[in-house]
């Protein structure tokens, strides 16, 4: 087995894959806040969490792949200050909170299969957790990790060894204006475990606790469902780069505090997608979700195509422009997989051998290259180096489709489907009129086929037809 490598985000490099069991790998991947409908730029973080499944899969490891929802919770503001993001958007929708989380977990979810995302092993809900974040929280206190302050229990970050590794923030100053509000703090970088509820109102997701009502925070809930499910060490966890400062060390310092055990061995994160060389805000008009991109006539696996021609690490910059030429190369790529090569019984010979070989010899050429840290843009560019070579069919079939399990662009459906042998029958006849030199009659049945929706190309394999349109 080719080794896999990977970028660690808490050691900033590359380092050689071993999970904690020999064949089993566990996963946790941030999910959404069910507020409103994700856009492109949180997808780019779940397309890049199901590449890595496929990746590891690939290697021959079974996957245990959490990916959280978070319907309760998320502040407003990372200082955990402001209004509850699904509370906030049920107030200006007219909604109950539970109505809005509903919702928009379930246009998530079709989302995610539109864009042809394998399930995981589980969808936790926070709001279906709360005696686990409670049990975790009064773990914390019982150690002396926590305060109380007049809005909510607190983690002490500064009884926690090596707080802000992950996101080196011993040497991010420039993000104290951003999280360091409340002056009853002790610790710039502490964050609430448990909130209390506004005692001037209703709110409509609140739990009694060992400290009164209210509702927990961000980060006490992925910790206790990654546990839950996952165990007190987990082998990978993935989200988007903007977790780097704030809510994955919080993970880290609350859950090695609980555990004394490492959290996370592997941190991977997602770079940011731009829009127009711009970041995304409501106040530029420019968010865009998958509904937006299908009202634009493109397919959603035209997008994931554009995503994958993109390395995760890099800022990635989407424009319509893009989004067009991927569209274009798309088609092209179905185009070039959507056909069959034609040939006589007896010219075929015996296959089984053949395609086994070509089966190891693609396997390997793409496990060098996707085992280098998941390098999707060198493994799409490969798929064209090899349409393009004078490689025979049968290879460039299987590497198209044993690449496609990485990917995931439903190129399989189109791999595999078979001309009509009322189609080949033409086929085989315009072979017999060619070798009589009766052209003028050989291009009518290439016309005929053409209008019938099917390309002819002769290769020194024998003609090969494409499905086109």
């Amino acid at each position: 087995m080719n080794s896999l490598f990977l970028f660690n985000s808490i050691t900033r490099k590359k380092e050689k894959f071993v999970p904690l069991k020999d064949k089993l790998v566990t996963m946790y991947n941030c999910g959404p806040t069910v507020y409103e409908r994700p856009h492109i730029g949180n997808f780019r973080a779940y397309i890049f969490a199901d590449t890595l499944r496929r990746v590891l899969e690939f290697n021959g490891y079974k996957v245990k792949q959490i990916i959280n929802i978070t319907d309760v919770g998320h502040l407003t503001s990372d200082a955990d200050t402001g209004e509850d993001k699904v509370e906030k958007s049920a107030r200006e929708k007219k909604k109950s909170a539970w109505e809005i989380a509903r919702y928009f977990e379930r246009l998530f979810k079709e989302d995610f299969k539109k864009l042809n995302l394998q399930k995981p092993f589980r969808f936790p809900r926070a709001t279906e957790h709360i005696k686990e974040m409670i049990e975790l929280i009064k773990i914390l206190e019982k150690k002396g990790y926590t305060y109380k302050i007049s809005d909510g229990i607190y983690f002490d970050t500064s009884k926690f060894k090596d707080y802000g590794k992950l996101g080196n923030l011993k040497k991010r100053k420039d993000l104290f204006p951003r999280i360091e509000v409340n002056p009853e703090k002790r610790n710039p970088f502490d964050f609430a475990l448990w909130k209390f509820s506004p005692k001037d109102q209703k709110r409509q997701m609140e739990w009694q606790s060992p400290w009164g009502v209210g509702f927990p925070g961000w980060h006490i809930e992925c910790s206790a469902m990654a546990m839950k499910y996952l165990g007190k060490t987990i082998d990978i966890h993935t989200g988007g780069i903007d977790h780097l400062t704030v809510h994955h060390p919080n993970e880290i310092a609350q859950s090695e505090a609980a555990t004394g055990k490492k959290f996370v061995r592997y941190w991977l994160h997602v770079n940011f997608l731009l829009v127009e060389g711009q970041k995304m805000s409501k106040s530029l008009g420019n968010i865009f979700t998958l509904e937006d991109i299908e009202k634009r006539g493109f397919f959603p696996l035209v997008f994931k195509y554009l995503i994958l021609t993109s390395h995760y690490r890099s800022e990635m910059n989407f424009t319509w422009q893009a989004m067009a030429s991927a569209e274009n190369t798309y088609r092209n790529l179905i185009e070039n997989v959507s056909g069959e090569l034609i040939m006589d019984a007896d010219l075929r010979g015996n296959k089984k051998n053949v395609n086994y070989s070509l089966h190891e010899s693609a396997s390997k050429e793409i496990l060098n290259i996707i085992n280098n840290d998941f390098d999707t843009p060198k493994l799409i560019a490969k798929i064209w180096e090899v349409l393009r070579s004078n490689k025979s069919f049968e290879y460039k079939k299987n590497f198209v489709l044993l690449a496609d399990e990485i990917l995931g662009l439903g190129l399989e459906k189109f791999i595999k489907r078979k001309i009509p042998k009322k189609i080949k029958d033409k086929v085989l006849l315009r072979e017999k009129l060619r070798k009589e030199k009766k052209w003028e009659m050989a291009d009518k049945i290439r016309e005929e086929l053409l209008k019938l929706g099917y390309k002819i190309e002769d290769t020194k394999f024998g003609p090969f037809v494409k499905l086109i349109g």
